[in-house]
């Protein structure tokens, strides 16, 4: 199971509630059975908007992810999906990512919304689940945009482990604050409170896999047709923007536009989500 306690569980599940309320958005929630475990999806912007799903990263939910994107609403029938075994309402069964598996769960849900040409928005490990799904079925989406994804190149694996996962390993051994604050400070370009309070509760609470992440091929990458914009990081620590940027020009034929996020650690700032979200609507026009 996903999280460690029934307890732990409703933790995460108050504060999914709150941020949800303070979002102050006109939204409705869909909850589809998959046959890989029944998904949550929050829905906000007219539905006669064309659509685009919004998938949040580890440890994130779609609360969290729509908070960043809210602007999307405006012009677009979003939604959010609530990822698999991860801090919110979707089933707590983790899927392989060296499978197509995260692919055909995506697929599966667009086609059960009924959806056609997807503009489709994937952050962080939302990226992955991106990627598998034009591995496995791009023909229902129009667009991707990925922001700082997973599955394309990974950082220095010495930098990681000291200042994040030593960190992160001592914070759920000891439940110290300066332990979570050092990785948030290692993979945030800013947080406020609930971001610190959210991610400190998913770790005290949720078993989080810390297996290493795959890299998607290059003859893979060549096969994929629909256009592609990838935003990376410059300082993310886990996938560096500027090695993510060489990989992306070499291997993605379709790819259409590579932005850099000058300075920005993994989890970009609010002005910096704010231009990703005026590129997303620009795209549209």
């Amino acid at each position: 199971m996903f999280f460690k306690s029934q307890e732990g569980k409703e933790t995460i599940l108050k504060l999914y509630k709150q941020k949800l309320e303070q979002l102050e958005l006109a939204y409705s929630e869909q909850q589809l059975e998959t046959r890989f475990g029944s998904t949550n999806i929050i829905v906000s912007g007219d539905k006669q908007n064309p659509p685009l799903l919004l998938i949040h990263g580890t440890g994130g939910c779609a609360p969290l992810i729509l908070e960043s994107f809210s602007r999307l609403t405006t012009k677009y029938c979003v939604y959010a999906v609530d990822v698999l075994a991860q801090p919110n309402k979707s089933a707590e069964n983790r899927l392989d990512m060296k499978s197509l598996d995260y692919g055909k769960w995506l697929t599966e849900i667009i086609i059960k919304l009924r959806l056609k040409a997807v503009t489709l928005v994937g952050f962080s490990f939302g990226g992955l689940i991106s990627l598998k799904t034009l591995e496995f079925n791009e023909t229902p989406i129009k667009h991707v945009f990925l922001i700082a994804p997973v599955y394309i190149v990974n950082g220095n694996p010495l930098l990681g482990l000291i200042k994040m996962f030593i960190p992160l390993k001592k914070f759920i051994k000891t439940n110290k604050p300066k332990y979570i604050k050092r990785v948030m400070d290692a993979l945030f370009s800013e947080y406020d409170a609930f971001a610190l309070q959210f991610m400190s509760a998913t770790f005290q609470h949720c078993h989080m896999d810390f297996s290493p992440l795959p890299i998607i091929p290059k003859q893979t990458a060549k096969n994929i047709k629909t256009p592609i914009t990838i935003i990376a990081a410059e300082k993310d620590l886990m996938f560096p923007g500027r090695k993510m940027m060489k990989r992306t020009k070499e291997i993605f034929p379709s790819l259409e536009k590579v932005i850099l996020l000058e300075g920005s650690k993994h989890v970009p700032s609010n002005a910096d989500f704010e231009g990703i979200a005026q590129t997303i609507l620009k795209n549209k026009a």
